[in-house]
C-alpha cells in the first residue's frame, strides 16, 4: 500500500468524523446540553463506531485538544488565586487523596465480581490517567486491553453524568474565579502559543505524563502568576479543543467494545457509579466544614479525566483553579503511589475468604 493511498484512506475516515462531531456539537448546543462541544462529538463518534462506521479522529487531535484546554486553564492562576489555593491546601490534598481510597474500593468490586486478575482489577479501578494505568498494568501482569476499556467507559460515564447533574441542579457560576485575560490580544498571542508549547517540550523531555495538558498549564500559570502580559485564547479554539477531546474519547469505542467482555464492562460501570456516590458523600462532609461551594467540590472530587473535568469547570464557571489543582494532584498521587499500593492490593486479594 503506497503512502499516498494510506494518507487518503486515513483522512477519508478523519473528515467524516470531524463533520459528524461538528454537527453533533452544534445540535447539542441548540438543545442546551451542558458541555455541548465535548458531549456531542463524544456520543456521536462513539455510537457511529459501535455501529461499524470506519471513522477516526485526526492524528494528534487529542494532544491538540489537551493543549488548548491546558493553556486556557493556566490563565486562571493569578497571584490572588494562588493565595486562595494556599489557604485550601488541606482541602485539595484530602480530595486528591480520597481518589486513591475510592479507587481501591472500585478495584475490589471489579476483582470480586468481574472474574479478572487482581492486577487488572486494581489498575482498572484507579481513576488515574488511562495511558499510565495501562502501562503499569502491563508491568504487573494485568490485561492492558481490559484496563483501557474500563477507563474509556469511566471517563465517558463521568463526562455524561456529572455535567448534567451540575447543570440541571443549579451548580453553575457560584465561584468568582475568572481568567486573568478575557480578550484576545493578537500582538501577544504568539507569546502565549510559544510559552505553552515550550511547556509541552519541557514536560515531554522530562517524560512527565499528560505533557500536552500539564506542560501548557504549568508554563502559562507561572507567567500568569508573575503577571506577564499574555492573551486569552479565542473562544473557537477552546471549543475546538473540546471537540477534539470528544472525538478522541469516542474513537476508543468499536463494534467489539461491549461484546468483548460484557460482564467486566458491566462491573466496571457499576464501580464507576459507586465511585461517584462515594466521592459525593465525601464532599458533602467537606462542604459542611469549608467555604468552597458544593458544586466545585463535587467536580474536584469526581473520578473523571483531568482535562474533561477541568473544562467542565471552565464551561460551568466553577472553581477552575481549585478543581484543576485537585485533579493534577490526584493524577500525580495515583501515578506515584499505584505501583507501591498495588503490592498491598495483590497480597490482600490473595488472602483466603
Amino acid at each position: 500500500m503506497s503512502p499516498d493511498f494510506r494518507f487518503t484512506l486515513r483522512w477519508g475516515r478523519v473528515l467524516p468524523a470531524l463533520g459528524l462531531a461538528a454537527c453533533a456539537g452544534a445540535l447539542a448546543q441548540a438543545l442546551h446540553v451542558p458541555l455541548p462541544w465535548m458531549i456531542g462529538p463524544l456520543f456521536s463518534v462513539a455510537l457511529a463506531r459501535i455501529a461499524g462506521w470506519m471513522i477516526e479522529g485526526p492524528p494528534g487531535g487529542r494532544q491538540a485538544g489537551q493543549w488548548a484546554i491546558g493553556t486556557a486553564l493556566g490563565l486562571y492562576f493569578t497571584p490572588l488565586v494562588l493565595a486562595h489555593l494556599a489557604e485550601n491546601l488541606l482541602l485539595i490534598g484530602l480530595m486528591a487523596g480520597s481518589a486513591v481510597g475510592i479507587g481501591m474500593v472500585s478495584a475490589w468490586l471489579i476483582h470480586r465480581w468481574a472474574g479478572v486478575s487482581p492486577a487488572t482489577a486494581f489498575f482498572a479501578g484507579l481513576p488515574g490517567g488511562a495511558s499510565e494505568m495501562v502501562v503499569l498494568a502491563e508491568r504487573q501482569g494485568g490485561a492492558p486491553d481490559r484496563v483501557a476499556a474500563a477507563h474509556a467507559l469511566r471517563v465517558m460515564m463521568v463526562v455524561s453524568v456529572v455535567p448534567f447533574i451540575l447543570y440541571h441542579w443549579g451548580g453553575q457560576g457560584h465561584d468568582s474565579y475568572v481568567p486573568a485575560l478575557l480578550t484576545v490580544e493578537w500582538g501577544r498571542f504568539p507569546l502565549l502559543v510559544a510559552a505553552s508549547l515550550l511547556g509541552v517540550g519541557v514536560f515531554r523531555a522530562l517524560r512527565i505524563a499528560n505533557a500536552w495538558v500539564l506542560g501548557p498549564l504549568a508554563c502559562i500559570a507561572a507567567l500568569t502568576a508573575a503577571q506577564v502580559p499574555l492573551s486569552a485564547l479565542p473562544g473557537w479554539l477552546v471549543g475546538g479543543g473540546q471537540l477534539l477531546l470528544g472525538v478522541a474519547l469516542g474513537g476508543r469505542f468499536s463494534p467489539e467494545f461491549f461484546r468483548a467482555a460484557p460482564r467486566f464492562l458491566a462491573v466496571s460501570a457499576a464501580s464507576t457509579l459507586l465511585a461517584l456516590l462515594l466521592s459525593g458523600l465525601f464532599v458533602l462532609a467537606l462542604a459542611a466544614c469549608g467555604a468552597v461551594s458544593l458544586p466545585s467540590l463535587l467536580l474536584a472530587a469526581s473520578p473523571g479525566g483531568m482535562a474533561e473535568m477541568c473544562v467542565t469547570a471552565k464551561v460551568l464557571h466553577l472553581g477552575v483553579p481549585l478543581i484543576t489543582a485537585t485533579h493534577v494532584l490526584r493524577v500525580v498521587l495515583i501515578t506515584v503511589c499505584a505501583p507501591k499500593v498495588c503490592g498491598f492490593f495483590l497480597r490482600f486479594a490473595a488472602l483466603p475468604r
